[in-house]
């Protein structure tokens, strides 16, 4: 008995007996043209009718007179099994930006178990470290911190290849108080680079994140020290981004050390070069480091239209911290503008979105609420926000914002009667101003 296969159709696919004719015929060729021994003219009809699935020999044959790899001849592409996971997991990368992204992850975590199974390791941790970067954007930052440890695990990426992984992995610790675990991180990633020809640009991004970690952690000095070498480095660099980023750190430090006109030229010219670059998400970042400024110098009406361009450029790319820092920003607009309601009402809003995580802005937060409720006269309720507020923000070494909520919170009780707690309250003040640089401390020079 004779078995004849019968090549089936998957709807809307080529078949290989169809891509065997398209090509014969695109190249103008008869079917005995193309015929070779073992692969007779006959036996070339048949597979073109779909009524004999070639053997593996006559597809090697076929694709050599035909010009193609007979991976092609069989599946219609000459992608690996390797080429095809990796141009899947592009695809995921780009719909968790763009599209689906709850369809995304779950196509991820298929294509990370894949890889693994099949030994690509460099592909398994691409589609893990794509899931880390989506976790931490929803806010989860010891989700994210454990994902990106279990990518590092496979395979750990190049510090030069993916800054966006070490900077995201950077901000989760700092989110989640570890601001120590962020500094060594950043200094093993300048360590590496330091050894190779071409990490000089990439040694500029890593010690500007290193500044703000160490500015983070109280350690203002040190962050000067670094940006100045940041500075050299970027004066011999024509990268707009890079002397944004400068721009961008010195406008953070300033406000940290009490120089808010400085921070405000800083940041006004990062816009500046922004403006040219039309990085939206940067953009509306720098903006939002300019309504942080603009509101601690009392300006509310100035950090607002701040705020709404940051809103507009932001769209749908703003991060879970980026959404709490603008609730955080608009509170204190509130504030300034003596709606005591609406200042409670967005901070709120803002720790709830932050949970237990990112002390720093949790502890602006909690302060924003205290003003908020001080307004109206809600004593009991304002103490404990700025109780919450001044602890958190001593912890992460916020002296300039610890000592204006502690300032604050001793008005309040000051207003209620309560001169000897006032007192206590102005000497807990005076000793975190103690911690906080000086209003004019020297700064680099920009170039």
């Amino acid at each position: 008995m004779i078995i004849v296969r019968v090549e089936q159709r998957t709807e809307g696919m080529e078949t290989v007996g169809e891509r065997v004719r398209r090509l014969r015929l695109e190249r103008g060729l008869s079917q005995r043209a193309v015929a070779s021994p073992g692969v007779s003219y006959a036996y070339i009809s048949r597979i073109e009718a779909g009524r004999r699935q070639p053997s593996m020999k006559a597809l090697r044959k076929l694709a050599a007179m035909l010009g193609v790899t007979p991976e092609y001849l069989e599946t219609g592409t000459d992608l690996t099994e390797s080429d095809r996971r990796e141009f899947q997991i592009a695809e995921a990368e780009l719909a968790l930006r763009f599209g689906d992204a709850d369809r995304a992850e779950r196509q991820l975590e298929r294509l990370a178990e894949q890889a693994r199974a099949a030994g690509d390791l460099m592909a398994a941790a691409r589609a893990r470290l794509a899931l880390a970067l989506a976790v931490d954007a929803r806010g989860e930052h010891a989700a994210a911190v454990a994902a990106f440890e279990e990518a590092f695990a496979l395979e750990r990426p190049s510090p030069l290849v993916r800054i966006d992984v070490y900077a995201t992995l950077g901000a989760a610790y700092s989110a989640l108080g570890r601001s120590e675990d962020e500094i060594a991180l950043y200094h093993r990633c300048l360590d590496e680079l330091e050894k190779l020809p071409d990490g000089t640009t990439a040694q500029t991004r890593y010690r500007i994140l290193l500044s703000y970690a160490l500015s983070d952690a109280g350690s203002l000095d040190e962050a000067e020290r670094v940006l100045q070498a940041a500075l050299e480095e970027t004066a011999r660099d024509e990268d707009p981004y890079m002397r944004v980023r400068v721009y961008w750190s010195m406008a953070r430090l300033a406000e940290m050390e009490g120089r808010s006109p400085a921070a405000l030229r800083y940041a006004r010219r990062a816009l500046t070069l922004l403006e040219a670059t039309e990085d939206h998400l940067h953009r509306a970042r720098a903006h939002l480091l300019a309504a942080w400024i603009m509101n601690s110098i009392g300006n509310g009406a100035g950090a607002e239209e701040q705020l709404d361009l940051a809103e507009t450029l932001f769209r749908d790319s703003a991060t879970a911290d980026d959404v709490a820092r603008m609730k955080v920003e608009r509170s204190r607009c509130a504030t300034l503008a003596g709606d005591g309601a609406g200042a409670a009402n967005i901070a709120r809003e803002a720790i709830d979105a932050l949970g237990d995580a990112h002390a720093p802005i949790l502890g602006t937060a909690y302060a924003a609420l205290g003003n908020g409720l001080a307004l109206q006269h809600r004593i009991e309720e304002a103490e404990a926000a700025f109780r919450r507020g001044v602890d958190l923000l001593e912890e992460t070494h916020r002296w300039r914002e610890a000592y204006q909520a502690c300032r604050a919170w001793a008005n309040l009780v000051r207003d209620a009667g309560r001169q000897q707690e006032a007192l206590d309250l102005l000497d807990r003040a005076a000793e975190l101003a103690l911690h906080a640089p000086p209003r004019h401390a020297a700064s680099p020079q920009m170039k």
